[in-house]
């Protein structure tokens, strides 16, 4: 694998940039502890999750489709017996998260500092495109990229329309993120490089069984350690 061909690195957002998905497993944990004399909440959760996974193509990914899915999973938990204040609390729920502080991951300011000098960056992530873009100002690092791409899912295609985007060949482009369903395996299938960092807590849609072994694949524990290969 040569590296020395690399123009442009795309940086995953949420649990690559800065802290996401805790943010969420607490909402859902809230849920669950709110509904418990309804269903267990091992069982709660996996209402949720089963939630979530059909409301995907209609909804997509972000705060604003998990609070309807929360919502929805507490009138199917309940068998539509749950009260106004249960939605009221859910609702509210999600103005919280919508509100949190950016929690940088730990390195990344530097990361970024050191590669935009010598690379073209780009942040490339999937979500609400309101609320990515708040959190990009919130964070600080917006400074930093080149080219902002917040698309409803990360795909081949759009991985590839993407690199024609910004006029580069495949070999040039390398991801960097904590997702390897969505972050590594469609890149590395484009023929691009893909470098993975992973998060500490990671959504089960995210997760894959397989190992990766592939020539254009590394694994780092950190956001600065990319700076000894790169």
């Amino acid at each position: 694998m040569s590296l020395q061909e690399i123009k442009v690195i795309a940086f995953d957002a949420d649990d690559t940039l800065w802290v996401n998905e805790t943010i969420f497993r607490r909402a859902e944990e809230e849920l669950c502890d709110l509904l418990k004399e309804f269903m267990p909440k091992e069982e709660a959760a996996k209402v949720l999750f089963d939630i979530e996974m059909k409301n995907l193509p209609l909804y997509g990914y972000g705060i604003k489709p998990f609070i309807l899915s929360l919502i929805e999973a507490a009138l199917t938990i309940t068998e539509g017996k749950m009260s106004i204040s249960i939605v009221e609390k859910l609702l509210e729920k999600g103005k919280q998260m919508l509100k949190e502080p950016v929690e940088l991951i730990d390195g990344i300011d530097h990361a970024l500092n050191v590669l935009s000098k010598k690379y073209r960056l780009v942040m490339a992530t999937k979500g609400d495109l309101l609320d990515q873009e708040r959190k990009l100002i919130k964070s600080g690092l917006e400074k930093y990229f080149h080219h902002i791409e917040i698309v409803s899912d990360k795909t081949e295609k759009q991985y590839q329309k993407l690199v024609k985007q910004l006029d580069i060949n495949v070999n040039e482009f390398l991801m960097v993120g904590n997702s390897l369903k969505s972050d590594i395996l469609p890149v590395l299938n484009i023929g691009a490089h893909a470098f993975h960092i992973p998060f500490h807590t990671t959504w089960a849609h995210e997760m894959i069984d397989d190992e990766i072994n592939h020539p254009k694949f590394k694994s780092f524990t950190q956001a600065t350690e990319l700076l000894d290969v790169l």
